[in-house]
This record gives structure tokens, C-alpha cells and sequence, in this order.
């Protein structure tokens, strides 16, 4: 018992000890009254403090209703507390003010409700997106898990694998070249790299060139090896779409005589037959084929060009449309030798002009702030991580980690050089374009030839698909003009899609570029097509705009 009294004595006081024996133990001297022995301090301190105490939990058990009128945030995660609930979407350099969030806040619900559904739909652990609307960031948000082992959620800052938008970025470095007159599009890409050799098709010689690579009509490879599958599949899809065209044409024309009927029957028939006797056979996706996994590392891009160099070409160049990361591996040995630069240290001075600041080649050593782990589901359907890969043979076709926010960036930047020289003549103080008018116009012109796979109703341009302006009846759907990019990786999906505002010399007074909404979102979990969904978040963002 003295020993307790002696602690509590010592620590009623010592310089840290309770207030509330300090305090009496002064009023009682001021008052005049015989000083308190330490018995009495330790005693009368103790006994205060129990009944603070007290007071102070009953207070507290009072005060808690008053503590909730709130309805709890349904985002939230059942384990987390409600302040880490929060840190879902911090307020952040990349996350936009609340005055521009609340003018579209129609929108960002119906947004915020579709990727949710989709997230569900695909199983996707988390999924982030950005929203900017005349060059300004509007909403930006993370949902789900960057990390699911960590329950780190996924946020307006987490980066992740880009995949073959890094060929937009590529196009951007070509661009520079070609404005500055260091690069000619149109001749033999060995003028460059002479290390990749001359070709032949069906022994006639042929030339690849840079423009031909960027459009993937040079002939070169994807990841599929064996040619006869990448042609019998390319043969039936024309077939097949030869039998729609003409089923559409006969539809339109409405004829409907005997003659006609039968006609059309007979033809059916045909097509049918031709269709099941040339239909290929199964063959392996992307995900499915070795070379997407390689874990070697190359030292720089005229090295990884010994995966496919000496490969034959699969079409007479110029002649069929047929993707091709590979072709990008060449255009960034391209780049390399008409800058004169490495491509990763070319890419930067890009990377910073455009102040993309979080955008940069995925690389296993460096420590990366905020990136996210990618994750695939195995065979028992169970989610799992993906296998470790090195991207160091296709920076730039699909190497590159980036953000949200950084993707917004560029693609106004995009859209500013495209629209900025309708402009000038109503304000000549406009700075200009990261890249000419001119060029974003050759850029986002639809090529011949060439196939959009993320939309049927588009065609591929200069590492951008495009998708131009169209009506075909009054009163019904309109399309519109987009340009956008999709990417798929090991774990990884993304878009980038841009939608112009539609303008006229009439309609640019009191305006400046860019006008238009850009949509970007990326997702650590493979094989989840994001283009429908970002264009109708476009749509629904253009609505309020509107509005």
C-alpha cells in the first residue's frame, strides 16, 4: 500500500502528472490553508482522477448518437474504419477540385454505377478512371484493390501497366522526328537499322517502311508464329464479313419477288458452306502464347529485334491489316538511331515536355510509389497473381506504367495540337501544340486497309483507332468522331479515349482548345475491354457539358 501511494504521489507531482491534483493542490495553498502533505496529494489526486474519469466516460457514452447522423459511405469496406473509407479518393494534386466536380455530378454517378457493374462483371480486383472536360480534370477515381494481399485500395494515383497505349506515346516520338525533318516516313526502314535484314514475299523483294510499321500494315509478325493459322483466320473474317455486307445490301434494297427470294436463299447456302469449310482451327490467344511471358531482359531495342527479324513476313506489306507489337520494337530502334538518342531517354524529354511525370518503362528493380500488383483468375477459377515478366523487348508497343492522371494529360495534349489551328484566327495569343495541327490531323486520319478491333465501326490510323462522324438515317443513332486506344497485358487492362467537341468557325468565338472530353482507365486485371465503357462515360460527361 505505501509503495502504490508512493507511485501515485510521484506521479500527481511530477511535471507531467494530472492537472486536476496541480490545480487543487494551488487553489488550496492561495486559500491559505496548511499545506497538504504527500499523503494527502497522492490521496486527493487519486481520488479526482477516478472521478474525472468517470465523468468523462459518461460524457463520452452521452455524446456518441450525436456522433452519427451520417449515412455510412457504401463504397466503404466492411473491415475498414470510416476515415480510411475515405482514402478511397483523397483530395490530391490529381484529383479535381469539388466546384468542377459538382457540375458533373449527374454523370460521375451514372459513371461511378457502370464501373462498378463492369468491375463486378469481369471480377477485376480494382479499376481506376479520369475524366477531363475542356482540358480540365473533373473526376478521377479508384475502385477496388491495387493490391488485394495488402487490401491497399486503388486511387487517382495508382499506376499500373498502360499496355499498347505506349504506342500513342511511340507515335509522339516519330512525330517530333518527322516535323523536325530527321525522319522520312515513307523509306526502307534499313536506311535506319540496317541490322534488320531486307525482305522478300512469295520471292518477290519488298520494302517496310515507318509509315507502314505505325498502321501494323508492314506484314511483320504478332505474337502468333505459325502463318497459316494467321491466314486462315484473316480469310475467314473476310468471308464472314463479305456474307453480312451482302445479307445488309439485299436488306436495304428491300426486294422481296419469288425470284429474288430465291436467289438470296441459294446464296445463304453457299456462303454458309463456304464458311464452314474454310472456318480455321482454334487458335491460341495472346495470353496463350509463350513470347507474351518472357522474363529476358534486353539491353536495348536493336537487341530485341533477334526475336522476330529473321521471321518471314505474313503479307505483302501494305497489302491486309494484321497488329503487331513487334513492329513497334522496330519503330523504337528507329527512333533511337534518327534521334540519336536511346529511346527510354527520348522518351523522357517527351515524357517531361508533357508533364507526364508518373509515366515510365516498367521495370522490376526500381521502386515504383503506388504501383499496383496485376492478377489473373487460374483455371479454378480463383484469383491469383500474374507471373513475373520483363517488358524490356516492347517499351514501345505495350513496356510502360503510367496514371490516370498522366493519360489525361497527353491526351489533351493531343487534342489541343488537333484542334488549335481552328483557333488562331479568332485568338492569335494561343500558344501552339505540342505537335502541329497538320500532323494530329495526319495522325487521327483513318488509313485504308486497316482494322479498329475495339470498334467495329472504326479504322486504325497512326497508333490511334479512329472512329469518324456518321448519320445514316434522320432522327436516329448518330456517331460520333473519337479517336482512343485500348491495351491489353499480362494483368493489366487500359483506355484512352478522346471525344472533340464538334465545332465550327461560328461556335470557337470566346473559346479556347481543348474543347472535348477525354477518358482514360486502367485496370490490374487482363482481358477486360474498356473502350464501350469509356466512350459512354464520354457521352454521359458531354451530356452535362451540354447541358
Amino acid at each position: 500500500m505505501y509503495r502504490l501511494l508512493s507511485a501515485v504521489t510521484a506521479r500527481a507531482t511530477a511535471p507531467g502528472g494530472l492537472a486536476s491534483s496541480c490545480g487543487r493542490r494551488g487553489v488550496h495553498q492561495r486559500a491559505g490553508l496548511p499545506p497538504l502533505g504527500h499523503g494527502w496529494v497522492g490521496g486527493l489526486g487519486l481520488g479526482l482522477g477516478l472521478a474525472l474519469g468517470v465523468k468523462l466516460a459518461g460524457g463520452l457514452r452521452g455524446a456518441a448518437p450525436a456522433q452519427s447522423p451520417a449515412a455510412p459511405d457504401p463504397e466503404a469496406s466492411p473491415l475498414a474504419e470510416p476515415p480510411q473509407a475515405q482514402s478511397l479518393a483523397p483530395w490530391s494534386p490529381q484529383t479535381p477540385a469539388p466546384p468542377h466536380s459538382r457540375c458533373f455530378a449527374r454523370a460521375i454517378e451514372s459513371s461511378r454505377d457502370l464501373l462498378h457493374r463492369i468491375k463486378d462483371e469481369v471480377g477485376a480486383p480494382g479499376i481506376v478512371v479520369g475524366v477531363s472536360v475542356d482540358g480540365k480534370e473533373v473526376w478521377s477515381e479508384g475502385l477496388g484493390y491495387a493490391d488485394v494481399e495488402n487490401r491497399v485500395p486503388c486511387k487517382p494515383e495508382t499506376v499500373m501497366r498502360i499496355a499498347s497505349i505506349s504506342k500513342s506515346l511511340t507515335m509522339v516520338a516519330l512525330a517530333k522526328l518527322w516535323e523536325a525533318g530527321k525522319l522520312d516516313l515513307d523509306i526502307p526502314v534499313q536506311h535506319y537499322v540496317p541490322e534488320f535484314p531486307e525482305k522478300e514475299y512469295e520471292g518477290e523483294k519488298v520494302s517496310v517502311t515507318t509509315r507502314l510499321l505505325i498502321s501494323h500494315l508492314s506484314g511483320i509478325r504478332h505474337y502468333e508464329k505459325d502463318i497459316k493459322k494467321v491466314k486462315e483466320e484473316k480469310a475467314y473474317k473476310a468471308l464472314k464479313m463479305m456474307k453480312e455486307t451482302v445479307a445488309f445490301e439485299q436488306e436495304k434494297e428491300g426486294k422481296s419477288n419469288e425470284k429474288n427470294d430465291f436467289t438470296k436463299f441459294k446464296t445463304e447456302q453457299e456462303n454458309e458452306a463456304k464458311c464452314r469449310n474454310s472456318k480455321p482451327g482454334k487458335k491460341k490467344n495472346d495470353f496463350e502464347q509463350g513470347e507474351l511471358y518472357l522474363r529476358e531482359k534486353f539491353e536495348n531495342s536493336i537487341e530485341s529485334l533477334r526475336l522476330f527479324k529473321n521471321d518471314p513476313l505474313f503479307f505483302k506489306p501494305g497489302s491486309q491489316f494484321l497488329y503487331s507489337t513487334f513492329g513497334y520494337t522496330l519503330l523504337a530502334a528507329i527512333v533511337e538511331r534518327a534521334s540519336g538518342y536511346k529511346y527510354l531517354d527520348y522518351m523522357q524529354k517527351i515524357f517531361q515536355d508533357l508533364d507526364m511525370l508518373t509515366t515510365v518503362q516498367e521495370e522490376n528493380e526500381p521502386v515504383i510509389y503506388n504501383r499496383a500488383r496485376f492478377y489473373v483468375y487460374n483455371k479454378k477459377k480463383r484469383l491469383v497473381n500474374t507471373p513475373y515478366v520483363d517488358n524490356s523487348y516492347k517499351w514501345a508497343g505495350g513496356g510502360f506504367l503510367s496514371t490516370v492522371g498522366d493519360l489525361l494529360k497527353f491526351g489533351n495534349a493531343m487534342l489541343y495540337g488537333y484542334q488549335v489551328g481552328l483557333f488562331k484566327n479568332s485568338n492569335e495569343n494561343l500558344l501552339p501544340g505540342y505537335l502541329k495541327p497538320e500532323t494530329m490531323v495526319m495522325m487521327w486520319t483513318p488509313v485504308p486497309n486497316t482494322e479498329m478491333s475495339w470498334d467495329k465501326e472504326g479504322k486504325y490510323a497512326m497508333a490511334w483507332g479512329v472512329v469518324e462522324k456518321k448519320q445514316t438515317y434522320g432522327s436516329c443513332r448518330k456517331q460520333r468522331h473519337y479517336a482512343s486506344h485500348t491495351g491489353g497485358a499480362v494483368g493489366a487492362s487500359s483506355v484512352l479515349l478522346v471525344l472533340p467537341e464538334e465545332l465550327d468557325t461560328e461556335t470557337i468565338n470566346n473559346k479556347v482548345p481543348p474543347r472535348g472530353i477525354i477518358v482514360s482507365i486502367i485496370c490490374n486485371m487482363q482481358s477486360v475491354g474498356l473502350n464501350s465503357t469509356a466512350l459512354k462515360i464520354a457521352l454521359e460527361f458531354d451530356k452535362d457539358r451540354s447541358d
